[in-house]
């Protein structure tokens, strides 16, 4: 798998272990194979959501979540997106353990 699909799958793992498990839960759905139709709408969506995050409903935290279940199944998103998503939550952690040291 030189494609990024085991990056892929490494950034979902870490990324469903930072967020509450019912929506760690619902990410787990959506990445079966069977609900691309799913998934595909979804993550154009929030990737809509993500951009227009001006608006008061919309945030930018739904621009990655777009991007990593459309990375999925296009494959030149994968390895930047998964290796985005790694770093994020890598720093998420950090600044986790350094605020809980004060």
């Amino acid at each position: 798998m030189t494609d990024g699909r085991q990056e892929l799958r490494q950034a979902f793992r870490r990324f469903e272990q930072e967020v509450p498990p019912w929506f760690g839960k619902a990410l787990r759905r959506l990445r079966h194979p069977r609900a691309r139709w799913v998934r595909l709408p979804a993550g154009a969506l929030l990737v809509v959501g993500g951009i227009f995050s001006i608006l008061p409903v919309l945030g930018i935290w739904m621009l990655p979540i777009g991007l990593l279940l459309l990375a999925g199944d296009i494959p030149f998103l994968r390895r930047p997106v998964a290796r985005l998503t790694v770093w994020a939550s890598d720093r998420w952690v950090q600044l986790r353990q350094r605020f809980r040291r004060r």
